[in-house]
């Protein structure tokens, strides 16, 4: 298996440019939301603008790279850079595999999209975000389990863990941040759409 340089230029303008979409994310929640916003809005608004953008930009450009008889490993630019990075890692994203492509085009073109509306939602105070945090939530954790477990059942031939960096911040955080933050999302919601519910159903025995 190839040696690959642990940290790189380009790794580090990958992570700076995630960092710079999460403080965007955080100015986009200050304007947005009034000062009587409680806490888990403000956080929840700013993650789903962050995972708007990650859609958007970063796999965006992913899919632009890899549909139409193309990929990441014979593109040329500072996005194909990127992810070739991330290719090192894991080697499919680096030659448009199928199943990882048709997952995209469902994450940019679905998981984007419901995002934006479900701040549009917050933004105005509409309790219904909770139904749609639920189905975006679920989405996110499906992608995540059909990007991986096919590797695991046929032992991971496709991951490259040598590199620390790849293994913690590649394969492991970029990956795991999309099934803790959903789950948690639709654990919150869970208990705001059951508790309407019941407040309903004893209105109407009343």
């Amino acid at each position: 298996m190839a040696q690959h340089a642990i940290f790189t230029q380009t790794s580090a303008y990958s992570l700076a440019g995630v960092l710079a979409v999460g403080l965007i994310a955080y100015a986009g929640a200050r304007v947005c939301l009034g000062k009587g916003a409680r806490w888990a809005e403000r956080w929840t608004f700013i993650w789903l603008a962050f995972d708007a953008m990650i859609h958007f930009a970063f796999e965006g450009s992913f899919l632009a790279l890899s549909t139409f008889g193309k990929t990441v490993n014979s593109s040329k630019g500072p996005f194909a850079e990127m992810w070739r990075i991330y290719a090192a890692a894991d080697f499919r994203w680096g030659t448009a595999d199928p199943t990882v492509v048709s997952l995209e085009i469902l994450t940019v073109l679905g998981a984007g999209p419901l995002a934006c509306y479900i701040l549009y939602l917050l933004a105005k105070g509409d309790g219904s975000r909770h139904y749609w945090i639920v189905v975006l939530s679920t989405a996110e954790l499906y992608g995540g389990w059909m990007t991986f477990c096919p590797e695991w059942l046929t032992g991971s031939p496709n991951l490259d863990t040598s590199n620390p960096l790849y293994l913690w911040v590649y394969l492991f955080f970029m990956n795991v941040i999309w099934v803790v933050v959903p789950l948690v999302l639709m654990i919150d919601s869970y208990g705001h759409i059951a508790h309407a519910l019941r407040v309903g159903s004893k209105e109407k025995k009343n």
